[in-house]
């Protein structure tokens, strides 16, 4: 069965709260296997037959909203997808003078061209984006409250998605990617 990473938005942020345990028993009693989570920030390893991205998506959406008592979005992408996203932000140079904290905005779309383009134009000092496929790299060379190139910004230009710091898609690479 196919292995799927299921990025959840904005779960654990106050008052949205819900524990790892009760995300994974949800999603095992919904029929889901080899269900995994990855510290309370929402990143999810489930295996199921579904294939197709938007039927997973749906699917943890619908089956964590309801346990949840709240609207959850899920973003999913494959291990392979993981793995090779991490292969194009590590062959790119700093974005900004001096290099940056590094994130990975997950969007559930495509970026839209306009979008993109918008993005690579950004003009703020020491903050910087480069869209790679369905996902951007943000690196932010100022402290993270301090930023203008914000998750909500970035969610406004691109539809639902959800952000994570580098380190974080790395553990979770290292744990679920492919090899």
């Amino acid at each position: 069965m196919p292995r799927h990473i299921a990025f959840l938005r904005a779960v654990n942020v106050a008052p949205r709260s819900v524990r790892m345990e009760l995300v994974r028993a949800a999603l095992t009693d919904a029929g889901f296997d080899e269900v995994a989570t990855h510290i309370q920030s929402g990143n999810v390893a489930v295996t199921t037959p579904l294939r197709s991205r938007a039927k997973v998506e749906a699917a943890v959406a619908e089956c964590l909203s309801a346990a949840a008592k709240f609207g959850i979005q899920v973003m999913v992408r494959s291990p392979r997808e993981v793995t090779d996203l991490l292969a194009q932000v590590d062959g790119m140079p700093d974005l900004v003078p001096g290099g940056g904290r590094r994130y990975v905005l997950f969007a559930r779309e495509p970026i839209a061209p306009d979008v993109a383009e918008r993005l690579h134009a950004w003009e703020p000092e020491r903050e910087a984006a480069r869209v790679l496929g369905r996902d951007v790299l943000v690196e932010l060379g100022v402290d993270f409250h301090k930023a203008r190139l914000t998750a909500a910004r970035l969610e406004r230009m691109s539809g639902p998605a959800t952000a994570r710091d580098l380190k974080v898609v790395r553990a979770i690479e290292e744990k679920w990617g492919s090899q």
